[in-house]
């Protein structure tokens, strides 16, 4: 029998109580977690492969989330995005559906909704995959 890998979740979020959170719920639920305090530092420890899915912050000190989903889409990578914020608008929604990410969804976030959110984009980018 064909032992399944658990999906990594790379977790970007300037807020280290968020990330602390966030890492204890997606590992209770059996997922793999790398969780990383800005942008910089996801794409310095991410440069050659990047799998799984990103669970991104909207608003960071210095590179955005947006921003960061953008150069990851110009450099090819197009692993699935769910991306959360503290502060929405319809305006920001819009942006970020745009630039490819698959959900925006509002702190503070509903674990079933963020489950779902994940696992659905972690399914979709599987049947992509194969």
């Amino acid at each position: 029998m064909e032992q399944r890998i658990p999906p990594t979740v790379h977790v970007v979020d300037d807020d280290e109580a968020v990330r602390d959170s966030l890492r204890i719920l997606l590992e209770s639920y059996g997922m793999n977690v790398r969780d990383y305090a800005c942008a910089p530092d996801f794409l310095a420890a991410n440069a050659q492969i990047i799998e799984g899915c990103l669970l991104l912050d909207l608003h960071m000190p210095g590179m955005t989330g947006l921003e960061l989903l953008e150069l990851l889409r110009k450099r090819g990578y197009h692993l699935p995005v769910v991306m959360i914020t503290g502060r929405s608008d319809s305006v920001l929604r819009e942006k970020a559906l745009r630039a490819g990410a698959v959900t925006l969804l509002d702190k503070p976030v509903d674990d079933d909704l963020l489950l779902d959110s994940l696992n659905g984009a972690l399914a979709a980018a599987q049947s992509h995959a194969s």
